[in-house]
């Protein structure tokens, strides 16, 4: 039986592990034994309290698979760890850990790429591989908390992939990482972010958890947000914010805008005039009320082969700081990993490049092994 048809333990809930056990010709309450444990990340090979033919059955007829670390990467400067992880397939996604004062906090990716198209971003290049399953995105939590050898309290969706273009799969994790036997981190210590997809925004209204949504804007018009962002092209800026309006009236929990400044592009006073104008006359409307407003602005990430450079920090603090004046609360996120590119896409990049270069000439004497970049904790 191929390993695709088989079930994935760690995308199964409590019920449909029960109904699992039931097949198997087991008790119910062995999914009651399972269930946290594999949360914890013990294989069924390893659970004592089940017998030796049951384990040794559900090695055939089920996966369970924790990602693979193949690069640690740690920050010299606050100790942010990056992780590069390898799924069942040969796949690879990327992780990274941070410590907040409020305890760890975990990216996670949702995607094997992306097909968004984001200008200024690496998970993109090279398009969408695929989506990742629920029990893939539990993973990476499990693994890396595992590595830590801490619990992880807090989870931020905005590693390699678009969570809401993966949407079955996401709403199905969040559910089991919420699970009090499980993991059990509460949906208010978990922020999901998206580029702009409106449809996704409308129908996680209807879900009813109060996670925090970030929604990446990073422009103040649909021509600049178009030539950085191809989502603009289907969901406009006057879409979008109609939706995230609707959502705010729905659920009462504040969105944060995320807006990277990328130097010449949408740095300027003028434009951070403008976005204050569009997001006021959006989400207050003529009486001044409605929801609030929290932009987050984040210096581009300088990839390779964007051709995009950070605004200076003068400029972002004039970005602000005009922002603030006009009654919008303004942060510049803290980067995090700086040494490290803890950006998520780039090590996946160049771990792909690895792995397709062609062998080196073992005569050439340009071919000598060259020392590797200093790395703690690899």
């Amino acid at each position: 039986m191929s390993t695709q048809t088989l079930p994935d333990l760690l995308s199964l809930t409590p019920g449909e592990l029960e109904e699992l056990m039931l097949a198997l010709g087991e008790p119910k309450y062995r999914a009651a034994q399972m269930f946290p444990q594999l949360h914890r990340g013990v294989l069924p090979g390893q659970m004592s309290c089940l017998g030796k033919s049951l384990r040794q059955r559900l090695g055939r007829e089920t996966v369970c698979r924790l990602p693979r670390i193949e690069r640690r990467l740690v920050s010299r400067i606050d100790g942010t760890v990056k992780y590069l992880l390898s799924l069942a397939d040969g796949n690879c996604v990327e992780s990274v850990l941070m410590q907040y004062e409020h305890g760890k906090t975990i990216c996670v990716s949702s995607q094997v790429g992306c097909r968004m198209g984001c200008r200024f971003c690496a998970s993109t290049i090279g398009g969408l591989v695929r989506n990742l399953t629920p029990g893939e995105l539990l993973g990476q939590v499990i693994a890396v908390g595992q590595d830590c050898g801490d619990r992880i309290s807090n989870i931020v969706l905005m590693g390699i992939g678009e969570p809401l273009d993966n949407y079955e799969n996401v709403i199905k994790f969040l559910r089991l990482v919420n699970h009090p036997a499980g993991l059990n981190i509460g949906y208010r210590h978990i922020s999901l972010s998206t580029c702009g997809l409106a449809d996704g925004i409308d129908r996680l209204r209807e879900e009813n958890l109060p996670i925090t949504l970030s929604v990446s804007l990073h422009a103040p018009d649909d021509q600049a947000r178009s030539a950085i962002m191809p989502v603009n092209r289907r969901y406009g800026i006057d879409r979008l914010l109609a939706s995230c309006r609707v959502y705010f009236a729905a659920t009462g929990r504040r969105i944060s805008f995320e807006y990277t400044l990328i130097a010449g592009k949408n740095d300027s006073v003028a434009q951070a005039q403008k976005l204050a104008r569009l997001l006021v006359s959006r989400l207050r409307g003529r009486e001044g009320h409605g929801m609030p407003i929290h932009v987050n602005l984040i210096p581009v990430n300088e990839v390779a082969g964007t051709g995009f450079v950070h605004a200076g920090r003068e400029a972002v603090r004039r970005f602000a700081a005009e922002l603030e004046a006009r009654g919008i609360r303004a942060t510049v996120r803290r980067t995090l990993g700086a040494d490290i590119n803890a950006s998520c896409g780039q090590l996946r990049r160049e771990f792909a490049a690895q792995q397709t270069a062609e062998p080196e000439d073992p005569k050439d004497p340009s071919a000598a092994p060259q020392p590797a970049p200093p790395v703690t904790g690899a």
